[in-house]
């Protein structure tokens, strides 16, 4: 169901799915924040920036680590009003129970580490990593509706992913899977040192 979502001192406005339905990955709740230039201008065509854990990006009351939003909307507006970065949208994916299994890259070495790795997440999660099935949900499902029901560019040059924390690694791995999709990954604080850094070999 899609709905309109704001709250005081939304910049741009927001329009909530929730659930979007998956057939890799659990649903979840999905939020494309359109900025006043979106209804402003008509006639322009957006890039578009793809973040993970959506629930902190714009309403601290919804931010489930530091209880304080990243201020999306009101950065990427000045931003846009300063010329800085092109016409934008963003596209806030919100975590799930399952956030360390979407979010940990699968094609790892074979080592110690992944094992004793794979073990916890298991006993923790009844599940290995998941993140290939994750960035399918992306790529296949998520992307092909954002483009067809907004005024966006799709195209490499004009399609960005972004996050931070375990959120980072995912941007990066999405980026190395895809890197005909994605033109650029912003890794905030990317989660490298995880499992002794077992990641970083594949990126």
């Amino acid at each position: 169901m899609k709905t309109d979502f704001t709250f005081p001192g939304l910049v741009g406005r927001i329009e909530r799915i929730d659930p979007f339905e998956s057939k890799f990955v659990t649903p979840r709740r999905v939020e494309i924040w359109l900025p006043p230039q979106y209804d402003a201008q008509p006639g322009t065509k957006f890039a578009v920036l793809y973040m993970h854990d959506g629930e902190n990006l714009f309403d601290s009351s919804t931010s489930k680590f530091s209880h304080m939003d990243w201020g999306i909307d009101e950065t990427v507006t000045r931003l846009m009003e300063e010329q800085k970065i092109r016409p934008t949208i963003v596209v806030g994916m919100w975590s799930t129970e399952k956030r360390v299994i979407e979010y940990m890259p699968q094609k790892l070495k074979e080592t110690k580490s992944r094992d004793k790795m794979y073990e916890l997440m298991e006993k923790e999660f009844g599940s290995t990593p998941v993140a290939d099935l994750y960035l399918k949900f992306k790529v296949q499902e998520l992307k092909p509706y954002v483009d067809s029901h907004y005024r966006t560019l799709p195209d490499f040059d004009n399609t960005f992913v972004m996050g931070s924390s375990m959120g980072g690694l995912i941007s990066l791995y999405a980026a190395c899977e895809y890197p005909q999709v994605f033109c650029g990954a912003g890794c905030v604080s990317t989660a490298f040192p995880i499992a002794r850094g077992i990641a970083l070999g594949y990126m």
